[in-house]
Order: structure tokens, then C-alpha cells, then sequence
């Protein structure tokens, strides 16, 4: 496979897998509509089979870090920020959602990150 996309949470937070569930979902379709607009490959990401992996940083700071290495590369980006309904905070920054676009330019922003467990 060409083409994946990356969430990455944040391995600081205490949630629960639901809300992680919907956290990482909110990501997926965030990053897919920035890719849209961005004009990346996304026709092709969705033939291949959608590949997705989910992966873990330490701490706000670091998610923060590789969101904007992935703006500066000009790569779809979305960061999710909680409305505060249930277990955080309002505007928690929780993940952020990389790609669709092609595994080796992701890579370079998550590809040093641990899958998350």
C-alpha cells in the first residue's frame, strides 16, 4: 500500500475506550476532509482500503509538535479538540489525524511513534 493515514493520541490522558473510540473517529473524518480540500490523494487512499494506524505520543506538547511538522510539510492535518461533554475539559486537545496522502511523506512526521495499546 501507497497511501495511509495516522492518528496520534495522546498517551497522557486517561479515557475511556469509547471515548477514545470517538476521539480517533473525529480525526479520521477531520484529516480526510483537509485532505480533500488540500487535493491529496484521497481517491487513491480509498481504493487501497482506507489504511489507517493509531499511534501514541507522550503529552500535549509533542502532539502539538508533530501537528505543526505536519502543517509545515503541507500534509492534510486535523487537530481534535473536545467539546467537554463528558470526560475532559472543554477544548482538551486529544489526537490529531495525518493524511490520507502517501505512507513515506506520513511517515517522516509519525513514523518513530509506538502503536498504541
Amino acid at each position: 500500500m501507497a497511501y495511509k493515514q495516522v492518528i496520534v493520541v495522546r498517551g497522557d490522558l486517561d479515557l475511556s475506550r469509547g471515548k477514545l473510540a470517538a476521539q480517533v473517529a473525529h480525526a479520521a473524518v477531520g484529516a480526510l476532509l483537509r485532505a480533500r480540500e488540500l487535493g491529496a490523494p484521497v481517491d487513491e487512499w480509498l481504493e487501497e482500503g482506507q489504511k489507517k494506524v493509531v499511534v501514541r505520543c507522550e503529552d500535549e506538547r509533542e502532539l502539538l509538535e508533530r501537528y505543526e511538522r505536519a502543517r509545515e510539510l503541507s500534509l492534510p492535518a486535523f487537530l481534535v479538540r473536545d467539546a467537554g461533554l463528558t470526560e475532559l475539559e472543554p477544548g482538551t486537545v486529544t489526537c490529531v489525524g495525518i493524511g490520507p496522502e502517501r505512507e513515506e511523506r506520513v511517515d517522516r512526521v509519525t513514523g518513530d511513534l509506538p502503536l498504541l495499546r
